[in-house]
């Protein structure tokens, strides 16, 4: 490849990544779970679980509903500083958004297995899907608040979902 084709390649967004250990990356990064070859939203969900399922044990859901909001004020401070040295307006290894609103879809599921694997199927799937107004923010707002506030209305649509089946599988009392 010569000196020409080279500077006209497309822009890795890989190349701009501040290094691993940067305290912003191990946070965007969910202690490195974005860094995954492979599906880094999911993976970054799946980290999100045993942490979820920790607090929910120990302190339960208004521990987990602050520790998601710590998580989106953290996350928007950490991705703001990652973004700057980033060509790339969402970068895939940017997992904190996923985490905070896996969090959120976590919120009615408690520790009931069923509606936990629920709860993380629901996000996945709004988080994959976008329906609107999560592709309104996924689109239209920019930088770090933009990265994250998609995420967070995913997350409040599965916890939507989990409380009406959770509601359901309880014989609607």
């Amino acid at each position: 490849m010569t000196e020409n084709t080279m500077s006209r390649a497309a822009p890795n967004p890989d190349r701009e990544r501040p290094p691993a250990l940067n305290p912003a990356m191990i946070i965007v990064t969910w202690f490195g779970c974005g860094l995954s070859p492979k599906a880094p939203g999911t993976v970054g969900s799946l980290g999100a679980l045993p942490v979820a399922w920790a607090i929910l044990f120990y302190s339960g859901w208004t521990w987990l509903a602050v520790a998601a909001v710590a998580a989106t004020v953290i996350g928007i401070l950490a991705t703001a500083a990652v973004l700057k040295r980033s060509a790339v307006k969402d970068p895939s290894f940017v997992v904190i958004d996923e985490v905070a609103g896996q969090w959120i879809a976590l919120l009615p599921a408690g520790l009931d297995p069923v509606l936990f694997i629920a709860a993380f199927l629901a996000f996945r799937l709004f988080d994959i899907w976008k329906p609107w107004p999560v592709s309104w923010a996924d689109r239209a707002v920019p930088g770090a608040l933009g990265v994250m506030l998609d995420d967070l209305i995913a997350g409040g649509f599965a916890a939507a979902l989990v409380y009406g089946l959770g509601y359901a599988l309880a014989g609607g009392t």
